[in-house]
This record gives structure tokens, sequence and C-alpha cells, in this order.
């Protein structure tokens, strides 16, 4: 008896992604690129091109490793290069180098928020998990704690769309005697002065008032809360204020 010949299996259909979703998913980019985007932006924020000596040396890289780089950064779109002058981000390296920068700010309010960690130990996790959270899942961590708007050190999130609410402040160094000011954000690359600012009570919110100056380069009398503390000018250039107007008739204690 002759078998009919076998048909060949189907193979199931795909559903194809919405295109959309298709648009809305960008290039994954390697952890050393979104590094690089991540200095150079930093380094933009003064109003000039980002050297590439600056670059080296903020990376912990030699020259000829940013020259590579920077070659091919160039080729992908993300930024332009003039030469003796430095590097620009271009819009589409700007928007990923926001991305990494939301991605790490949001890891380390969750860690502090929700996981109890110390404003002093979330850097370095930030620093390792922010290459390889999905943005959705750094959308959730976000939602989770309430949608923050700064970080624990008080650096600006930046929005999913890839908006950013950067301002200027002054330094705690800047203030004349007698001023007042909040502290918005001071500078989070060191977990030893962190540590040394929490003693202090130095955190986003907390409210300073400069109470003495030394002359010549010396300490800097300030009154936080209920309590007098002396500062160091080279620790008061990391720590960023809003003045606060003084009020009518406020007479200084």
């Amino acid at each position: 008896m002759t078998r009919a010949p076998r048909r060949p299996a189907r193979k199931a259909a795909q559903r194809p992604e919405p295109p959309s979703r298709r648009a809305a998913a960008p290039a994954a980019l390697t952890a050393s690129v979104e590094d690089y985007l991540k200095a150079i932006y930093e380094l933009e924020r003064a109003g000039e091109p980002a050297a590439t000596s600056d670059l080296a040396s903020q990376l912990g890289v030699t020259p000829a490793s940013v020259t590579g780089m920077v070659r091919r950064l160039a080729s992908h779109g993300l930024l332009t290069h003039q030469r003796y002058r430095g590097v620009r981000l271009t819009t589409k390296g700007r928007h990923a180098a926001l991305r990494t920068i939301r991605r790490h700010r949001v890891i380390e309010s969750y860690l502090v928020r929700a996981l109890g960690y110390r404003w002093d130990e979330v850097d370095v996790e930030a620093e390792r998990l922010e290459h390889a959270a999905s943005d959705e899942f750094v959308d959730r961590m976000a939602a989770a704690i309430g949608e923050p708007t700064s970080d624990p050190h008080g650096a600006p999130i930046p929005s999913r769309e890839g908006s950013i609410a950067e301002a200027r402040y002054r330094t705690l160094a800047d203030l004349a005697v007698g001023a007042s000011a909040e502290v918005m954000q001071v500078s989070d690359d060191d977990p030893s002065l962190l540590r040394y600012l929490d003693d202090l009570a130095i955190r986003p919110g907390s409210a300073v008032r400069v109470v003495d100056r030394a002359p010549f380069g010396g300490p800097i009398t300030l009154k936080i809360g209920a309590v007098t503390r002396e500062v160091g000018p080279a620790l008061a250039e990391r720590v960023l204020v809003r003045p606060r107007k003084a009020r009518a008739g406020a007479r200084a204690q």
C-alpha cells in the first residue's frame, strides 16, 4: 500500500512587533561607549567642547584610546570632533548619554529609598547596574519610589523622553558672610567626602548660613540648623547651593 507523502510541517506564524514599539527601541550600546558619552556630557556642561586630554583623565585611559573611540563614535553619528578643539555630542549622542545618566540616577535613588543603602554606597553599585538594566526596568524602579526628580546627591534625573532640568547654582564657597542658602547638590565622586558631609548634616535640602569667613583661604563658619560648623574652602567648592533672599527686617543672629 502506497502512503501519501507527508506535508511539510507549518512553521508557527510569528506576530510582527508593532512598528511603534520597534521604532521606540534604541540600539544597544556597549558599556564603554555609554561611559564615554556620559563623560563627554559632563565635560560639555561647562559650555566648551570636551577636550580629549580631559576625557582621558576622567576615564582613566590613554589619549590614544580616546582618539580611537572618538573616531568610532563620530562614525556612528554620536559626536562631532574638531581638531585641536575637542568633541561635542550630537543630538543622538546627547540622548544616549541622558538615557545612561537616567538609569544611573534612578538606580541610586532606588537603592537609597527602597533598599536602605547609604548615599555614599550607591555610586559604585549604580555604575555596575546601569549598563545591564533595561529602560523599562528602570522606569518601573522610578514608579515604585514615586518618580523622583533628583538623585540622593541632588543631581537632576533625566525624563523618560530624554530631557533634563539642569540648573545653575552657586557654590557654598561663593556666599558672603550673613548669606543664607539651601543646599541643592553635592559632589558624589568621593564616598569619604559624602560621609563627612553627612556628619556635618550638609545634604540636599539643608539650610545653611555663613556666619564668618577666615582670611587667606581659612575656614568658613556655617550655621546648619542649630549647630555651628567649620568647613574648608575646598570642601565648600563642592557643595552647590541656592541663595535665599533675606527677609525684610530680619536681623543676623
